[in-house]
């Protein structure tokens, strides 16, 4: 499909708004518009998408196949949200769906013959203080029960737009995913009508029935553009710069005398001593000195020094000394086993009698009999 100008026009507009190299963000108001156009995101307005964008069709397909806002087949002028889940299912939201399911003749996600509604049952319409609720093209039909919602379906079947519990006029999915792509509704008195709901303002009414209120909040106070925001900012800060107290001269600092050959006995120049620095570091030091590390005669330092190297006679005598005091075992036995005893054991397994005259049969100790 070739996309109208219009289309084309909208978005580069929408891809305007992000910075050059995030023009990926785009990509959810893209897809909106063009289910503006089609009434859906065909695999046109997937490639479409992927085109403006510089992105292979798969990642445009990935999200549209992610969010359950973007149809994938033809939908009708005015989709029919009703919700199942578990609150409003409990209120008589499950008896609402079944009913416009037998009256249209749609399931989940089927349209009429006549392309006007498309039925879905939602897991969540994030109303429960409503349940049952439905939706007209996200717009809300609150405390919604079976013949209400017929009535509602056939009015829109007939041509009429009936008026939302809450929120502005209806308008079709089409005109509804132009506003879903960032751009206002034109139609004359579009966002007149509505008004919030009783629940809603039910914490209102409790904060103006028991005094609470936000420290020092004015409701008349107006709302400032971006840029009178930014220079508000910019002279706040200005004066707290201007309030800042000059800092003071730092002090010269004192230099120590320096200290007598004698107070340490060493002619090495004076280093810090390494107990300031971290134990595995030290520990480095110790082992492998560099031209980094203190001197051995610095104070506060304590280089290890190696004896002498045993003499290769000495080495063998020690040697000697510890295979003469570790007979090992020539049998392969643990060393202090006795051969004889094991032997004799074997001859007394063999025969079927111990030294002792007793049966080996006997458990040992209990005196019970196997």
């Amino acid at each position: 499909m070739s996309f109208s100008e219009t289309t084309r026009a909208r978005a580069r507009e929408i891809i305007a708004r992000y910075p050059a190299d995030r023009s990926r963000s785009a990509l959810l108001p893209l897809l909106h518009l063009v289910q503006s156009e089609e009434g859906y995101v065909s695999p046109a307005g997937v490639e479409f998408c992927a085109e403006v964008l510089g992105l292979n069709k798969a990642q445009v397909g990935a999200v549209a196949t992610f969010y359950t806002m973007y149809k994938r087949k033809p939908t009708g002028d005015y989709l029919v949200s009703v919700c199942t889940n578990t609150m409003c299912d409990v209120l008589g939201g499950q008896k609402v769906y079944d009913a416009l399911a037998e009256h249209l003749g749609v399931g989940h996600e089927e349209t009429t013959a006549d392309g006007k509604i498309t039925l879905e049952h939602a897991e969540c319409l994030a109303a429960c203080d409503y349940g049952p609720v439905m939706t007209v093209n996200y717009d809300f039909f609150d405390n919604v029960e079976p013949q209400a919602a017929l009535d509602v379906v056939e009015e829109l079947r007939a041509g009429g737009r009936p008026m939302p519990t809450r929120g502005a006029r209806l308008c079709t999915l089409k005109e509804m995913a132009v506003q879903l792509a960032g751009f206002a509704d034109e139609r004359d008195g579009a966002v007149a009508d509505g008004g919030p709901g009783e629940p809603s303002l039910r914490g209102l009414r409790l904060a103006e029935q028991h005094g609470v209120s936000v420290p020092g909040f004015d409701p008349k106070t107006p709302i400032r553009s971006k840029a009178e925001a930014d220079r508000a900012a910019a002279e706040e800060k200005a004066k707290a710069e201007a309030a800042k107290p000059a800092p003071a001269p730092a002090p010269a600092k004192a230099v120590e005398p320096a200290k007598p050959e004698a107070a340490t006995g060493s002619t090495a120049p004076d280093v810090k001593a390494p107990d300031a620095k971290s134990p595995q570091v030290r520990t480095a030091e110790t082992r492998q000195p560099d031209a980094g590390t203190a001197v051995p005669d610095a104070p506060g330092t304590k280089m290890p020094v190696d004896g002498p190297a045993p003499a290769p006679r000495d080495a063998r005598a020690a040697e000697a000394a510890g295979a003469a005091a570790n007979p090992p075992a020539g049998d392969g036995k643990p060393a202090g086993d006795a051969a004889g005893a094991q032997e004799r054991n074997l001859k007394e397994a063999e025969s079927g009698t111990r030294a002792d005259g007793a049966d080996p049969a006997d458990a040992s100790g209990t005196g019970v009999r196997k």
